[in-house]
This record gives C-alpha cells, structure tokens and sequence, in this order.
C-alpha cells in the first residue's frame, strides 16, 4: 500500500508493506480522507515520536470505509463509513484501528468532514469537559482559538451554554470566532490579554496549547479554583509558574496529551462525546470547520499550510474520491 515516508523533515509517498490482518478487536479501514493536525508537524519535525506500538507513520484521523472486521467486534460491518481516532498511520491508503476508535458518520458529512473533527472534538471534549470538569456557567479560554481544537471548542461551549474567550492571532480570526459562538475575541499582536480579560472578568477553565511564558499570564486573569489545561508547547517547553499564586487561590495546572492514551480511554472519551453532543452533530448543529482540502499529492503542501497558522478550523488531505 502507498503510505507516507519522512526525510529530512519532509514527507512523500511511497510503497510500505501491505498491512497485517486486523487483530479480533479492530476493523482494517480503506482511507478515504485524512485530518491533518500539528501533532503530525512535530512528529515530522522529530520532537513526538509515536506511542510505543504504534503505527511509525503520521496522520492521527481519516474517515475511511470498512473493509475486514475482526473476529471479536460486535455492531460494526464492512462497507459502513466511519470516522477513526488514530495514534497513527492515518496517511495512507489503508488503517487498521481498535473499534472503540471509531464513530459513525452522519450522512450529509463530507468525506472531508467526516476526517476532520474527532482528533480536536475528542480533545476538546477530554481537556475541558473531563478533565477540566467544566461547570454550568463557568468561563472558559481559548489560545489560537481559529484552530481546530479552538473551532471545536467554540461550538461545544456554545451549546453547553458556557462563555467563550478566543485568544487569536488576527482580526480575521477574530471575526471567524465570534460568528462561530465565541462570547469575545482578543487579537493577541494587538491587545494585551491580561488587560483585556480582566476587564471582562476572570476565567474558569484555560486550554493552553501554548507553554512558555503564557501560562504565569494565564494564572493573572485565572478564578478562584480555576484550572489551565496544557495541551502544546508552540512557545516553549520552558517558563515561570507563580506558585504563590496557584496556592492561594487553589489553581490547577494539568498537562494532558491525547495520542498515548490506550484504546479503552479513547473509547470512553468518544462515548461521553457522542452521549452528550451526538444530537448536535447529527443535526449539523455542531460541525466540523473545515478550512481547505488538499490532493494527496500536495500533502506537503498541506502541512506547509498548517505550519504558517494560516488556519480558519481543520486542513484535510483527500486519498479517494469515493
């Protein structure tokens, strides 16, 4: 099968050895489309190696069609269109994944659609609804609030009825934002967020892709009892945490990483998301953003795409026209 190859930081296709036949809990999926995600770009980069076990090739989501179901799995039958949460091996032709991995796909969802929304509405869903715990009426933050977890999170407090602060990089984005659902926007290279947040009233929940020195400014604007959840290092793996501060007003810092959880977790994060938004997004309510989709051939492209933070929601990749 063709599947993705790295070297020398980039990516191009080539032959990799036909896969394995699924083990008795996973389905083996033909790839339809891919998620593209900055996960992937580190991984590329050399600084996120795969979970151990793990497939070696990039790409964390595709929606693909089943082709072989194993011995053990209940409910699911090949032919069925599915979208799969991945630790990896999403660029290419052909996955296999657990099925606690895989959701269904509503019927008017693109195929591009379809691959691009359970990576950033799984992380979503985990960092601030459950490990988070987010509260009725709680307030929530967002840095690079245009991306696809951003987009994502948007739409999900919106609907949970929880107040949103976008942290974003331009007034495009801003704007992008508060159409979406966003309570307020704030262009980062134009205001200074700990101004402009205190000014609108301390924050809950935090989700920080972000590290660096930008989590002793989120402490600055953080509520009592309030949680910042770090799921990136964009700025750094190094900075200053006010610990006087964390204790007196019982802060929480958690770093959280999605891709090395077992499948039984995932499953269980895929479970409360669907238990709780599956309405929304089989009414569209609540959908995947996504911002372009390119060819398989111009994946470099893609990532190149990613990397410069041009992103309004998801980039995806199309393997099949099907």
């Amino acid at each position: 099968m063709k599947a993705i190859a790295i070297s020398e930081q980039k990516v191009h296709w080539k032959n990799h050895p036909e896969l394995d036949e699924p083990q008795a809990n996973e389905v083996q999926l033909r790839v339809l489309s891919a998620g593209l995600n900055r996960a992937d770009l580190m991984q590329i980069a050399g600084k996120y190696p795969p979970p151990k076990g793990a497939s070696t090739i990039p790409g964390l989501e595709v929606c693909g069609v089943i082709e072989k179901v194993g011995s053990e799995v209940n409910g699911w039958q090949t032919g069925q269109r599915v979208s799969a949460l991945l630790a990896g091996g999403g660029f290419a032709e052909q996955v296999n994944v657990s099925a606690e991995q895989i959701l269904e796909v509503p019927e008017s969802w693109s195929n591009a659609e379809a691959a691009g929304w359970l990576e950033t509405f799984a992380t979503a869903y985990l960092n601030v609804y459950q490990l988070a715990d987010l509260k009725p009426g709680e307030r929530v933050l967002a840095h690079a609030g245009a991306s696809g977890v951003g987009s994502s999170l948007i739409q999900l407090c919106r609907e949970s009825g929880n107040e949103l602060t976008a942290v974003v990089g331009s007034g495009e984005k801003s704007e992008f934002c508060l159409k979406l659902g966003a309570k307020n926007a704030i262009n980062r290279h134009k205001q200074n967020i700990v101004e402009e947040v205190k000014a609108l009233g301390e924050v809950d929940v935090i989700l920080n892709p972000v590290a660096g020195e930008s989590i002793a400014k989120d402490q600055q604007y953080l509520a009592q009892d309030g949680r910042i959840i770090l799921i990136g290092l964009m700025a750094g793996v190094t900075g200053e945490v006010d610990f006087g501060r964390m204790l007196m007003k019982r802060q929480k810092l958690i770093g959280s990483t999605l891709r090395a959880l077992s499948p039984e977790r995932k499953g269980k994060i895929l479970q409360g998301l669907w238990r709780d938004f599956g309405d929304k997004f089989k009414s569209s309510t609540i959908k995947p953003i996504i911002d372009e989709v390119f060819a398989a051939d111009d994946i470099q492209q893609a990532l190149d795409y990613v990397a410069d933070n041009k992103t309004q929601g998801k980039v995806v990749i199309t393997l099949s026209e099907e």
